[in-house]
C-alpha cells in the first residue's frame, strides 16, 4: 500500500494544493459510497484493544483526524472507514465565509510540512448542522455493538464580526451545533482570522469559554464535552495561565497546538526563497513537532489527570503518536502528514501502536 508517495509526486505536486484536496477527498467519499466501502472499513478498523474512554465517550483508537480536512461535515463517515478514532470537522464559523483570497494554501514537500490561511472557509452552521445530522445516524446505524468513531466540532469567530462581539458569534455556533457534537472545541488561535488570537488573552478567553459552555449544554439537552485549542506561539507562562483557567472553568480539555505563525524548522530542506513565496499563514507539519510536545508537557505536569490533553502538531508515525501518550496526551491528532501518507495513515499508525503494545511498551 506504500504506492501512494509515488502517485502523490507523480499527480498531487503538480496540481495546486487547494484543487487535489479537494480532489483526494471526493476520491475517498466515491469510495465510501461504492460497495467498496464495506470491504474498506474492515480493512482499517481499529483493533478492539485500542479502544479509549475519554471525554465520557468511547474513542475506536487514540488516534483521530484533526479541524482543518473536512471543515463542513461533508465527508465524516468516509473518513471515518479509514480508521481515523475521530473526527474533529470545522472550523465552522456562525455565518458563511469564503475565506481569504486564493492562493492560499502551500506546500513545503521536503519539510514534510503545509503553510495554509485559509480563513475558516466555511458555509456556516446552519449549513453545516444537518450534515453533522446525518453522519451520526449513518455511524450509528453502521458500527453496532463496537464504539463508532467520534465526532467532535470545531467553532470559531466569523472573520467580519468585530471582536467585541466575538462571544455571541460563538454561541450563535455553540446553539446550531452542540446538539449534534460528541464533543466541542472553542478555536481561538488560528492566525489566519484578524485579531482571533487576542481571544487567547485570559480576560478574554474566561468569559468566552463559560458562555460557550453554558449555552452548548443547554442546547443540547446534555453535558457536551468541551475544549479549547491553544496556539503553540503562547509563551510558557501563557500556556499554564490557559490550563489553569480550564481547571477553574471545569472545562473537559485542551488541544495543543494549533499551526504555528514561526518558521523555526524551516530553511535546513526547503529552500528559502520557496519558504518565503509562502507568505503569512500558519505553518503544520513536521517541523511544529518539537513545540507541540513540549506544549503537552508542559500541560499535563501542571493539570495532571484532570484534563484530557489532545495532542496534535507534527505527528507523523505511530512512533510520534506513541510519544505523545507517554508524554501525557489521552488523545492524539494529525493531519498534514495524511496529505503526503495517503489514505492508508490511520491504519498503518493503528497496527504500529497494536505492536507497540505487543512489544510490552
Amino acid at each position: 500500500m506504500r504506492f501512494y508517495p509515488t502517485f502523490f509526486k507523480a499527480v498531487f505536486t503538480r496540481m495546486d494544493p487547494e484543487r487535489a484536496h479537494r480532489a483526494g477527498f471526493l476520491g475517498i467519499r466515491a469510495v465510501h459510497a461504492s460497495p467498496l466501502g464495506a470491504a474498506l472499513r474492515v480493512y482499517t478498523r481499529p483493533d478492539p484493544g485500542q479502544e479509549v474512554r475519554a471525554l465520557g465517550l468511547r474513542f475506536p483508537s487514540p488516534f483521530g483526524l484533526a479541524a482543518g480536512f473536512d471543515k463542513g461535515a461533508e465527508g465524516i463517515g468516509a473518513l471515518a472507514d479509514l480508521g481515523f478514532g475521530h473526527v474533529e470537522i470545522g472550523t465552522v464559523t456562525a455565518q458563511a465565509q469564503p475565506g481569504n483570497p486564493r492562493p492560499r494554501l502551500f506546500r513545503l514537500v521536503r519539510d514534510r510540512a503545509v503553510v495554509n490561511r485559509m480563513g475558516f472557509n466555511n458555509e456556516g452552521a446552519e449549513v453545516v448542522a444537518p450534515r453533522l445530522a446525518a453522519a451520526r445516524r449513518e455511524l450509528e446505524a453502521a458500527r453496532g455493538d463496537r464504539a463508532r468513531p467520534v465526532i467532535g466540532v470545531n467553532i470559531g469567530k466569523t472573520k467580519v464580526v468585530p471582536l467585541e462581539d466575538a462571544v455571541d458569534d460563538y454561541l450563535q455556533s455553540a446553539r446550531t451545533l452542540a446538539p449534534l457534537a460528541d464533543y466541542l472545541v472553542v478555536n481561538v488561535s488560528s492566525p489566519n482570522t484578524p485579531g482571533l488570537r487576542q481571544l487567547q488573552e485570559i480576560e478574554s478567553l474566561r468569559p468566552l469559554l463559560a458562555a460557550v459552555g453554558r449555552a452548548a449544554d443547554e442546547a443540547a439537552d446534555r453535558h457536551v464535552p468541551l475544549l479549547v485549542k491553544i496556539a503553540p506561539d503562547l509563551s510558557d507562562e501563557d500556556v499554564l495561565a490557559v490550563a489553569d483557567l480550564a481547571l477553574d472553568l471545569g472545562l473537559d480539555g485542551i488541544v495543543a497546538t494549533n499551526t504555528t505563525i514561526a518558521r523555526e524548522g524551516l530553511g535546513l530542506v526547503s529552500a528559502r526563497a520557496e519558504i518565503e513565496a509562502c507568505g503569512a499563514g500558519g505553518l503544520s507539519g513536521a517541523p511544529l513537532r518539537r513545540r507541540s510536545v513540549e506544549v503537552l508537557r508542559l500541560l499535563r505536569e501542571r493539570v495532571g489527570d484532570r484534563l484530557v490533553l489532545v495532542s496534535v502538531g507534527g505527528v507523523t508515525t505511530a512512533e510520534d503518536v506513541q510519544e505523545r501518550l507517554d508524554a501525557g496526551a489521552t488523545l492524539v491528532q494529525g493531519y498534514t502528514a495524511f496529505l503526503y501518507e495517503g489514505p492508508f495513515w490511520a491504519r498503518r499508525i493503528n497496527q504500529g501502536l497494536v505492536e507497540a503494545a505487543r512489544r510490552g511498551r
